[in-house]
């Protein structure tokens, strides 16, 4: 699977399924969420709120991935997955990893070729930047998915970007 760092905005993205930093809500947020919410429109919201009202009662658990239409967003579908808070006291890197690993899975289940991922918990959740890169690239290096050829890491801002290039060469 190829791999490849993308400065820009996630909702412009092209490709099969755009990952979504959600929160457990599902109901749209700030940052990412709020954005692919936005430009998505309300097809997404609609299928959040149908898996709300059946499986996800309580939320989407930390870690886990479901995915939806991508609405008016220019790909087939949005995988929602929620990302821990960063903690400077308790490691919670296995949870960060398991967004990206089942994400990765949702998108080989569907068939999905192409999949565009933020950097998850990066923004208001508070990971820092080059550890977030790090735990991204633990899963997606290694993976072998049967559909899935290439993953995006699509990072919003010069400075993120420049620190994810200096930790994949590094």
């Amino acid at each position: 699977m190829e791999i490849s760092l993308v400065e820009g905005d996630i909702t412009a993205e092209q490709v099969d399924a755009i990952v979504n930093a959600a929160n457990s809500s599902l109901l749209g947020g700030g940052g990412v969420d709020g954005a692919i919410h936005r430009r998505g429109g309300p097809a997404i919201l609609e299928e959040c709120r149908a898996l709300r009202a059946s499986r996800y009662g309580e939320g989407l658990p930390t870690g886990q991935a479901v995915a939806t239409t991508a609405g008016n967003l220019p790909a087939r579908w949005v995988i929602h997955t929620v990302g821990p808070v960063w903690s400077g006291s308790e490691d919670r890197s296995s949870v960060l990893r398991d967004c990206y690993a089942n994400s990765l899975r949702v998108a080989d289940d569907l068939g999905a070729v192409t999949v565009a991922f933020p950097l998850i918990s990066a923004g208001v959740y508070g990971w820092p930047v080059e550890d977030a890169v790090r735990q991204a690239l633990a899963v997606l290096r290694p993976a072998t998915p049967a559909h899935v050829t290439e993953a995006r890491l699509v990072l919003f801002g010069a400075d993120t970007h420049q620190t994810a290039q200096r930790v994949l060469a590094g």
